[in-house]
């Protein structure tokens, strides 16, 4: 290949240009060598094993990364090939950090090796800074063609961004996240440009229940679509990754058809006592379902596993977005006429300088659910999705039933601590049925007063280790539940809050209260005022980290409003970004209007109005608020 000049960087701050002849190989252009470097990403190793892809810093951090999320079980080794320019001596580096450094708590949990053709190398990873780093690997002598692997120690959510061989052992990568992705995208030949991704009518950034029943709705109305979503599924909350049970009553008059795409992706409804079901099997969330759905209409053009980076706008109109693989790194440009925020974080809208609103204290937090087996149920033990599950099928047929949990000295230390789901001295305790009100619960949940946007690793990691202090402490402390172990848990954060984007009506509890009416009802809502805060009886000891939330029960009684309310048209479309809906939980409401709005299904029924919309705007050549002004009736013919 023709040599040419690429940007390595070396030291704290300074660049320096290194010549160096560039050659492809392996994963779809994300492994690169040249004559000093081998840069090889996480995301694009061959086989993850049992480590789990993580995206949801990317803008923080610059690139997703492997997690090991083995709920203290080591999972199985991440593997790859990678070809050196030649054999010979080269220094590692490994770009990863000390996810429990923030809090100053000792044990490093997240330890991990790397294998080189079979070969450990001594150096333990993960145990070393709170910010994410290249930790030095040493030095180690290498063929041309090396198998190389992650190997998790510990199952307790080791990570992983990247791994970078030089032959110049006296080189040292640079930390900056600017710098290091010019140097990424330089070392490992991406173009300058993204790549062209097509021109659609309609662009839906953000696959969740909103954004999933935006694009089959504007779909199946004659809109061509690009439907973008960060994640291999569909369904954002409402998915296996996150499992929260859906929420609100869809298909009411006088739009009784208001809610049937949300109904069609989501599967039947089951038995569950009239109770929201969270943290449930992975089935009871069919990702499959959503998939098969989409798929079939040809007018959409699903991008799953992309995340939407930049936006491209002119004179308050969006042109376009680019969007970047996030197993491969590859970019590519989406133009579009019409675009609707879905992702949550209201992420398209802020990066076009759209109004929005956006505090960060005395917010809702974000959830990472879990749920435990009963290693002496046959049942349980068979629908585990555990890391061992082999084994621990084994052990039960051998009438094994017994699972120890290790010490958590890293975790919150809730040994002597209140929490839900342990008992008071003196109650009685079931042991063969697990703790009550412990698992499957919407409470445990942290972030009151961060950034629940830039600091959400920070915030998801905080609910990693209040889940496992508090396993710890009734497994070790308290001697209970021997037959018990945690069975799954969420990687990816169920966020309630973040940035709302402004619309021509903003909503709030208000006017849910005075049931104000408006004369473009859109879609019913038919949650309570539900507003999080941290819950006093377990916030001593951990003020300003509190992990359990309780909803503001006098908020919900003030607010109370019959229990249906039909929430306008204008607060689906930004009142200063010409082309731009919005769906889901960033749309145009206050902080008290948020509580009613935001729960799934009422976000499902959001998206089949935007799709709605979409056509009419399409079809007359009209802006969102033109709809609203001139084509009311043509968008209350499809509601209908």
């Amino acid at each position: 290949m023709k040599r040419r000049q690429f940007i390595g960087l070396i030291g704290n701050s300074s660049l320096v240009l290194l010549a160096g002849g560039l050659s492809a190989c392996g994963n779809a252009n994300k492994k690169l060598v040249s004559e000093e470097f081998v840069f090889v990403e996480a995301e694009a190793f061959e086989n993850y094993g049992g480590w789990s892809l993580d995206q949801q810093s990317m803008e923080h951090m610059g690139s997703p990364y492997l997690l090991a999320h083995g709920l203290g079980i080591p999972v199985k080794d991440a593997e790859t090939q990678i070809k050196l320019p030649s054999a010979g001596k080269y220094r590692v580096w490994v770009r990863t950090r000390d996810w429990v450094a923030p809090w100053q708590a000792p044990g490093a949990p997240g330890k991990f090796q790397l294998l080189l053709n079979n070969k450990v190398l001594p150096e333990i990873f993960g145990t070393k800074n709170a910010e994410w780093h290249w930790h030095n690997g040493g030095t180690v002598d290498l063929a041309e063609h090396a198998t190389l692997a992650l190997h998790d120690l510990t199952g307790f959510e080791g990570r992983c961004e990247a791994i970078l061989f030089c032959k110049d052992v006296s080189f040292e990568p640079i930390n900056d996240v600017a710098a290091l992705r010019v140097f990424r995208r330089h070392i490992l030949g991406f173009p300058d440009k993204p790549d062209d991704g097509g021109s659609f009518d309609l662009i839906v950034v953000g696959g969740g229940l909103a954004g999933t029943c935006a694009a089959i709705s504007a779909a199946r109305n004659g809109v061509k679509v690009a439907l973008v979503q960060d994640r291999p599924v569909l369904g954002g909350n409402c998915s296996s990754e996150v499992r929260v049970g859906p929420a609100g009553l869809t298909n009411i008059a006088p739009f009784p058809h208001i809610g049937d795409i949300v109904n069609e992706i989501l599967p039947p409804e089951r038995d569950t006592k009239g109770k929201i079901t969270n943290a449930a099997v992975a089935d009871f969330y069919d990702d499959v379902r959503k998939l098969r759905v989409v798929h079939a209409e040809s007018n959409i053009t699903l991008l799953t596993d992309h995340r939407a980076i930049e936006v491209e706008s002119e004179n308050n109109v969006i042109t376009a977005v680019t969007i970047e693989n996030t197993r491969t790194g590859r970019q590519k440009l989406l133009k579009g006429k019409l675009f609707a925020d879905c992702t949550g974080d209201a992420t398209i809208g802020f990066k076009a300088g759209a109004d929005f609103e956006y505090k960060i204290e005395n917010l809702m937090g974000s959830s990472n659910l879990f749920s435990l087996v009963n290693a002496s149920k046959q049942d349980e033990v068979l629908g585990c999705e555990c890391q061992d599950k082999s084994a621990l099928l084994s052990k039960y047929e051998k009438g094994e039933f017994e699972q120890p949990f290790p010490r958590c000295p890293w975790a919150l230390d809730l040994s002597d601590k209140p929490f839900p789901g342990r008992k008071k001295k003196g109650e009685k305790v079931d042991a063969n049925e697990g703790p009550e009100e412990f698992a499957h619960m919407w409470f445990w949940e942290s972030g009151f007063n961060k950034d629940q946007i830039d600091e959400i690793e920070l915030i998801r990691d905080h609910n990693f280790r209040a889940m496992y202090g508090a396993w710890d402490a009734l497994k070790n402390i308290e001697k209970l539940y021997p037959n018990h172990r945690l069975g799954w848990s969420a990687y990816i954060a169920g966020k309630r809050e973040s940035r709302r984007l402004m619309g021509d009506i903003v909503l709030d509890a208000e006017d849910f209260k005075q049931q104000r009416k408006f004369k473009d009802p859109a879609f019913p809502c038919t949650w309570h005022v539900d507003l999080h805060f941290p819950k006093k009886e377990f916030q001593k000891g951990f003020e300003g980290n509190e992990f359990i939330a309780d909803y503001d029960k006098n908020i919900s009684k003030d607010y109370d409003y019959g229990g249906l309310f039909w929430a306008p048209y204008r607060c689906l479309y930004s009142r200063n970004i010409k082309n731009l809906f919005m769906a889901g939980r960033d749309i145009s409401v206050t902080k008290t209007g948020l509580g009613p709005v935001r729960v799934m299904k009422t976000c499902g029924m959001m998206g089949e109005i935007v799709g709605k919309a979409a056509s009419v705007c399409v079809k007359f050549k009209a802006s969102p608020r033109e709809v609203y002004e001139n084509y009311l009736i043509e968008l209350q013919v499809l509601m209908s």
